[in-house]
């Protein structure tokens, strides 16, 4: 079960398996193989019995969704996890359909890997025990979960804008407002995020690529970028590996580990 979270209450959204990719994904009607649906009930699993093990109640994972290699990136998309009544429940925000239109879901464990990774690998950070207390206090309202949250969805969304925003940065901004209590708008936790030495992933991505990805790509804008690091082919967004990189320089991590097929 995948559910869209509204400000009112969580709205169920019963999906068979052909529609998972609706989220997220581009909406290509393609069932998956009875092989890749084994291997993603089959790193689920792990996944949890390592997340068990750890001990925590709240962590931030990753997974590798694309292949990233030529932007020198091992992870692409990342998203809350926090154990209630003995189960995971990953929290994160998706686009619809390949939209600039985003909205944050609930999922099980099984899903977040049955979205066609590129491969089965995922990084899990566990926060320091008052970093999780604090976020599982966000992720279990409604209210506080959608607080920094806005519909408006790039891809490759400019880290310290407020025009657009992209999965990650959604993360990395829920994190900041949950540290605070005094943080209230994106602005403010940005301001926090820079505060703390948070350094944006840096994409080298030349006129020709920025043009290509503009105009055949709806999820994916340039226009929030100030223009002399657009033009200077500097793209600074907001990449998982540099938040992995952040959450342990910063000491809001307590441990980190890999889980893999």
């Amino acid at each position: 079960m995948i559910k869209k979270i509204v400000l009112a209450a969580l709205v169920a959204l019963h999906l068979a398996l052909p529609a998972i990719a609706h989220a997220g994904q581009a909406c290509e009607q393609k069932p998956p193989t009875e092989t890749r649906v084994a291997q993603g009930i089959a790193m689920a699993v792990k996944t949890v019995a390592q997340l068990d093990a750890s001990g925590a109640d709240v962590v931030i994972i990753a997974r590798a969704g694309q292949d990233l290699s030529k932007y020198r990136q091992r992870y692409s998309h990342l998203g809350f996890a926090y154990k209630q009544d003995g189960h995971w429940t990953i929290v994160h925000k998706l686009n619809e359909c390949g939209t600039a239109v985003s909205n944050i879901y609930e999922q099980g464990m099984g899903q977040f890997f049955l979205d066609d990774p590129y491969r089965f690998e995922a990084a899990v950070t566990v926060p320091a025990p008052e970093v999780q207390q604090r976020l599982r206090t966000v992720l279990t309202d409604p209210a506080k979960v959608l607080a920094g949250h806005i519909a408006a969805y790039n891809m490759l969304s400019y880290a310290w804008g407020d025009k657009y925003q992209q999965s990650n940065q959604w993360v990395l901004e829920t994190l900041a407002m949950a540290q605070e209590n005094s943080i209230h708008t994106r602005e403010r936790a940005q301001a926090w995020l820079k505060f703390k030495g948070y350094q944006p992933t840096v994409l080298d991505l030349g006129p020709m690529t920025r043009l290509g990805a503009r105009m055949f790509k709806a999820n994916i804008a340039f226009d929030d970028h100030p223009n002399e690091k657009r033009f200077s082919d500097r793209i600074e967004t907001i990449g998982a590996d540099s938040v992995f990189a952040f959450l342990e320089q910063s000491g809001l991590q307590a441990s980190h580990f890999v889980v893999g097929l």
